[in-house]
């Protein structure tokens, strides 16, 4: 179904919200913000789609330049209108709102694009955050692009950037990854993509598989620093941190956490200043009478190092002991 415009009777448009609608949000009066309005409308928006970020859970995150584009907007798009009208009646918003997901995206993007290059502006929105992250809304911007329809993002709050900035990994370089694969040998595949990537990883995941997401992740990508942030911006935000194999054992004993979980993981050891000294220490550690190559695979995974590099050095101590007998 493509959003077309809507009726000139709001009142008779049962998705129309506004401060009247129900919803179970704080008004931003409730949460301590001035009495005055929020939002300013601007009756010479330019026609365009604007991407439009909402609060992850904290409903003071939301921006006034996103307030006042959907406040000015002729049309919003959302992910699910019950959820957003939810939102918007908190901030006394009275927009006119369409569905927008991956089920009817198709059906609906034609029409959408069309009222664009007639001039329309169209905010976009998810249910909470960045649209676009793991959410509807790349191929309504791809194909907005590709008609050179103005296209403008309008920041706010994000999930995995919220999730990193307090995980205390390395943030000069990320990769956010989206939802594992449900199923363990095809989350396994996925994972070792990612293997040699020099940055910290972001991922998604629901409480049901957390434990073993992290626990095909220690297997995977060995022992590394990592983190699981959850509820973040809300009541009960939380941030835990350890080995990927400590978390998956911490979360077995204690059971699914509530509430939407972000995954971090850190670069391998290499990234994070394993030097050479803690290599040999490994190596010497292991002294047996395996296989080099076995010894220098399991010290690989373990330290997150390449099994190459490892196997190298392991013959450089090997032969320089060999030189002092």
């Amino acid at each position: 179904m493509a959003c077309a415009t809507p009726p000139e009777d709001a009142s008779s448009d049962p998705t129309r919200t506004g401060p009247d609608a129900t919803g179970g949000h704080d008004s931003p009066q409730e949460q301590g913000a001035p009495p005055h309005r929020l939002f300013r409308i601007d009756p010479k928006l330019a026609p365009g789609l604007y991407v439009v970020s909402t609060p992850i859970g904290n409903l003071r995150d939301v921006t006034l330049r996103a307030l006042d584009i959907l406040a000015s907007a002729d049309l919003v798009c959302a992910e699910d209108t019950r959820v957003s009208a939810k939102l918007l009646s908190a901030f006394g918003l009275s927009v006119r709102l369409r569905p927008y997901h991956d089920h009817n995206g198709a059906q609906a993007r034609p029409g959408l694009l069309n009222d664009l290059e007639a001039g329309a502006r169209i905010a976009l929105i998810s249910d909470a955050g960045t649209p676009l992250i793991s959410d509807p809304g790349y191929k309504l911007v791809r194909e907005a692009a590709e008609r050179g329809i103005n296209i403008v993002a309008i920041p706010g709050a994000s999930a995995p950037l919220a999730a990193l900035a307090s995980s205390g990994l390395p943030t000069d370089r990320f990769m956010f990854a989206g939802f594992p694969p449900p199923k363990s040998s095809a989350r396994r595949r996925f994972l070792a993509e990612m293997k040699d990537v020099r940055a910290t990883l972001i991922f998604f995941e629901g409480p049901s598989r957390l434990v073993e997401s992290l626990s095909d992740m220690a297997l995977v990508l060995g022992a590394r620093d990592a983190a699981v942030a959850r509820e973040l911006t809300k009541k009960f935000e939380e941030t835990r941190r350890g080995k990927l194999a400590d978390l998956a054992a911490h979360y077995e004993r204690e059971g699914p956490p509530r509430g939407e979980i972000v995954i971090l993981v850190g670069p391998p050891a290499e990234e994070q200043g394993a030097d050479e000294a803690t290599l040999d220490a490994a190596i010497l550690a292991a002294g047996d009478d395996r296989p080099l190559k076995e010894i220098a695979a399991e010290i690989a995974e373990r330290l997150g190092l390449k099994r190459r590099d490892v196997y190298e050095r392991a013959l450089k101590l090997r032969d320089d002991e060999s030189d002092e007998d």
